[in-house]
């Protein structure tokens, strides 16, 4: 009680003073990158040996100035998406246009004309955060966007980021209440699109499938694939390409139309190798602070 009590007090303060930082031009935040880069990297070390082992075991033909230079970059582009999220308390949706460009939304436009909804899979990869701006792309009438985040234990970041992550009018979902939003969305007979983060590591109860992802035995979440199956919705994938420092590229990519008449699985592997296609393009920007592998097949 005393640890909420004294994360509600600082939720203001601190709230303030990340508004007041986001008042700067993105150009500026960048100075405060390069400047945040080095105790990152250099004095706090955040998790560097985490990173370095991760990059050295997914491409173990990889040179150790290879990974070291590969190390180097993520740090700098992690510094940027601090300063980016950071952004999204006061950034227009004209500057969120011309930063970041969605390609085929139209695939999904013909779905929710029509009535249908969209279940739409991405990863922690470039700027994530801006994601959601898909809304910016689109027609809404009477869509609801969605998006499921895993709750975080500090109260004040988790109060932070769903104000963040409903910046572009997208409902954040608790992941405990997936299934019952997404079937009272269906029985609403409204259009939906709800994005789901699955590129990291299950729990150990929650591991029912094994992929070969990043040269690793890797376990992965079927929760979205179960879910299209039971409530028929299409299968999407958002692939991020980050074109130049703050901007991005979002392509959506079909996984599948028709999850009811897929194999077992076969929903969860399309998507595991989207995405790593997407980390081997410029592994740099993905989130390698992650302990992705911490779980081993018995």
């Amino acid at each position: 009680m005393k640890k909420e009590t004294s994360e509600n007090i600082l939720y203001f303060p601190l709230y303030f003073y990340f508004w007041l930082h986001a008042l700067l031009p993105l150009k500026i935040l960048y100075i405060l990158s390069d400047i945040l880069f080095f105790p990152m990297f250099y004095i706090v070390r955040y998790r560097r040996k985490l990173v370095y082992q991760n990059m050295k075991d997914s491409f173990p033909e990889k040179s150790e100035k290879e990974i070291r230079r590969m190390e180097k970059a993520f740090y700098h582009h992690f510094c940027d998406y601090i300063v980016e999220t950071i952004k999204l308390l006061h950034i227009s949706d004209k500057e969120t246009r011309k930063r970041v460009k969605f390609h085929n939304t139209e695939a999904l436009q013909e779905i929710v004309d029509n009535g249908g909804s969209c279940l739409m899979l991405l990863g922690h990869y470039g700027n994530w955060e801006f994601v959601p701006s898909v809304t910016l792309w689109m027609r809404k009438g009477s869509v609801i966007f969605a998006q499921i985040y895993r709750p975080l234990k500090n109260k004040w970041f988790d109060r932070f980021f769903l104000k963040l992550r409903g910046r572009y009018h997208s409902e954040c979902i608790a992941k405990q209440d997936t299934l019952r939003s997404i079937l009272r969305y269906k029985s609403s007979g409204r259009p939906s699109i709800t994005g789901f983060m699955a590129d990291q590591t299950p729990s150990p109860a929650n591991i029912h499938h094994w992929v070969n992802f990043l040269n690793h035995d890797t376990p992965v979440f079927t929760g979205v694939e179960k879910i299209a199956h039971k409530v028929g919705f299409s299968v999407f994938y958002f692939d991020v390409e980050k074109i130049k420092r703050g901007y991005y590229s979002v392509t959506i990519r079909e996984i599948s139309k028709n999850p009811k008449e897929t194999e077992e699985f076969e929903i969860t592997n399309k998507y595991m190798e989207m995405m790593e296609t997407t980390i081997l393009r410029a592994p740099e920007y993905w989130l390698w602070t992650h302990n992705r592998w911490k779980h081993k097949r018995s």
